[in-house]
């Protein structure tokens, strides 16, 4: 029985914009129909969204929560858990967030899947997903149990090809152990989620600013530099095409010509997919000169203008799919405690504002469709991760997640009002829109700012990634 029905006149669906009445029955939504037409049912609450935009819920496929973070004194701390991020997730209208499971931590992948889910079992305030992280030189029985992994519901995995910086030996895979996982992954429609940077490049380059004095962090650029990312991009590129049915998805893509070498991939009918960030998106290498210039940081670096305008460029032709946070959430201090290029912490306490943000600047300011915006920060992530249509779709059969923006609400971003970090790179931005509610599975979780789910509503999602999608590049 229908218990509740959301009446909007700016209403995004798969279909079109339009008004609706979303008719939700438990956790899904049953179906849409022109406001009034249907009786709203006996004991169901209606929730007026008129004159405000009513969207699937925000999917941020990319967020590390609980997670290592190198001190510069060698010791290690943890950044915040789910049990923070998420209920920030939730005031800014996401309602899945993908981390990752790091097969290392664990005698087996299953064994470290089992470990890494009871960091989210019951602490987590929105529905969540993880991506496995493969690291360094792969055991040899490796590649089957990736397989058995991506057949549980864990069909991407993700690959460093770069050590980041000098003190991170261990992350970086070798291409003869990259090789073999594509394997794996076409034999089983899994998804390659790559952070792809040349490793020769990038420690070239740590080495030559070490040895002349320049190691402040404002120097990032020169070392994470256009050059690694057009040659480690193309250099993946060309094994995965070796290797027929591998699917990839490039993370944080930072530069133009990585924007160019995914473009050029997709002409061939490559089946790849690029996500960028917000940070890169809206900050440049000259934002690490103002005060505290750390906070603009993730890895790899921000750079020029003009990349920054090949990644807008790459939204609008299908290059760049998806735009994530590479959320890190920690303090201040923490983010602030490394100021050279070999110890600067990255990553950023980003995904509350994310849904906001870019809406102001898509569709506020950019002049989006509204549903090429959705596209963006929620319906693409869902087809390219395997949770289309349950997750980032208003359509009858869907999960009832839902992100209804306020147009008058026109907050101006501060840390203060946030739920997440003591600090935002965001602060002192002015917003298009706002959240004023958000629904996790027909529950309203967040309403008017206050906060009504719990940190037992977030379920793990299965996931399968379509085989339309690994054929060629649908988006």
């Amino acid at each position: 029985m229908v218990d509740l029905v959301v009446r909007g006149d700016t209403v995004v669906t798969p279909h079109g914009v339009g008004a609706y009445d979303i008719l939700i029955e438990g956790e899904k939504i049953v179906t849409l129909a022109a406001p009034g037409v249907l009786d709203v049912p006996q004991g169901a609450r209606l929730i007026d969204a008129t004159g405000k935009i009513v969207i699937p819920g925000g999917i941020d496929p990319h967020v590390h929560c609980k997670w290592h973070l190198p001190n510069p004194d060698g010791s290690a701390a943890e950044t915040d858990p789910p049990d923070i991020v998420s209920r920030a997730a939730v005031h800014g209208g996401t309602t899945t967030m993908i981390d990752f499971t790091r097969a290392s931590q664990g005698k087996t992948v299953r064994d470290a899947i089992d470990k890494r889910e009871a960091d989210w079992h019951g602490h987590c305030a929105c529905d969540y997903a993880q991506h496995l992280m493969v690291e360094g030189a792969l055991p040899v029985d490796l590649p089957a149990q990736i397989g058995e992994a991506i057949q549980a519901g864990y069909p991407t995995v993700k690959i460093f090809t770069t050590d980041i910086t000098p003190s991170r030996k261990g992350r970086m895979v070798d291409f003869g152990d990259i090789w073999e996982v594509f394997q794996v992954l076409a034999a089983n429609q899994g998804l390659g989620v790559i952070h792809s940077e040349d490793n020769d490049i990038v420690m070239h380059m740590y080495g030559k600013l070490i040895r002349e004095g320049r190691t402040g962090f404002a120097n990032m650029a020169e070392v994470h530099n256009t050059l690694s990312e057009d040659i480690s991009f193309r250099r993946v590129i060309r094994l995965a095409e070796k290797v027929p049915g591998t699917a990839l998805y490039m993370m944080h893509v930072s530069a133009g010509t990585g924007v160019q070498a995914i473009r050029e991939a997709r002409a061939r009918r490559v089946p790849i997919y690029g996500e960028s960030l917000h940070q890169y998106m809206l900050y440049t290498n000259e934002d690490y000169k103002q005060p505290n210039g750390q906070i603009y940081h993730t890895y790899p670096s921000l750079k020029s203008a003009e990349d920054q305008a090949a990644l807008w460029s790459g939204t609008l032709d299908g290059a760049i799919n998806c735009v994530a946070t590479d959320e890190i959430c920690c303090t201040l201090a923490k983010k602030l405690q490394g100021e050279r290029i070999d110890d600067t912490t990255g990553g950023n306490a980003g995904v509350e504002p994310r849904v906001a943000l870019m809406y102001t600047e898509m569709v506020g300011r950019r002049g989006y469709s509204l549903a090429k915006y959705v596209d963006l920060v929620s319906s693409n992530a869902a087809k390219i991760m395997g949770l289309y249509p349950r997750k980032g779709a208003l359509m009858a059969g869907a999960d009832a997640d839902i992100c209804v923006l306020d147009p008058a609400d026109k907050r101006v971003i501060t840390a203060s009002a946030l739920h997440e970090a003591d600090y935002t790179p965001w602060e002192g931005r002015k917003m298009e829109a706002w959240p004023c509610l958000t629904l996790l599975r027909g529950k309203v979780v967040v309403e008017n700012g206050v906060f009504k789910g719990s940190l037992s509503d977030g379920k793990w999602q299965h996931r399968k990634i379509p085989s339309e999608m690994i054929a060629e590049p649908l988006l």
